[in-house]
């Protein structure tokens, strides 16, 4: 009768549970260098320093004063759905700051960030503030 309240009834689901964590979480990590990486080359040509990239928190901090609003306006990604359009928001003008379209910043910028700031960090595009107010 206790076996049947466990949630795993051998050791081999467990192994095979610990197996697929272990397997989600290098894939985890290969992300997370690949955007830190990405992020450092699109922080360098908006004139941030690269380095701000590592730190979790504010990397956002810092694209959102790329995007030119104020670094403060980024705990607007601390509430629930606004965080959502917020990211949005951002990604477009980010993508608007180093000369690229709506299209670009909402599936590369915003979809598949990793990819999208890959592409600015090591394109030959420039970072322009006066394009994200125009």
């Amino acid at each position: 009768m206790l076996s049947d309240m466990t949630p795993f009834t051998s050791i081999t689901q467990q192994a095979d549970v610990t197996a697929l964590q272990t397997t989600y979480g290098i894939i985890g990590l290969i992300v997370y260098i690949i955007t830190v990486v990405a992020l450092w080359k699109v922080f360098t040509k908006a004139g941030y320093p690269g380095w701000l990239a590592i730190i979790p928190i504010v990397n956002l901090f810092i694209l959102v004063k790329i995007a030119g609003f104020s670094a403060w306006l980024g705990l607007l990604y601390l509430i629930p759905i606004v965080n959502l359009i917020f990211h949005i928001i951002v990604s477009l003008r980010v993508g608007k700051g180093f000369g690229k379209g709506a299209g670009f910043s909402i599936f590369l910028l915003w979809l598949f960030s990793f990819i999208g700031y890959l592409i600015l960090g090591f394109g030959s595009d420039t970072y322009d503030k006066a394009r994200i107010a125009a």
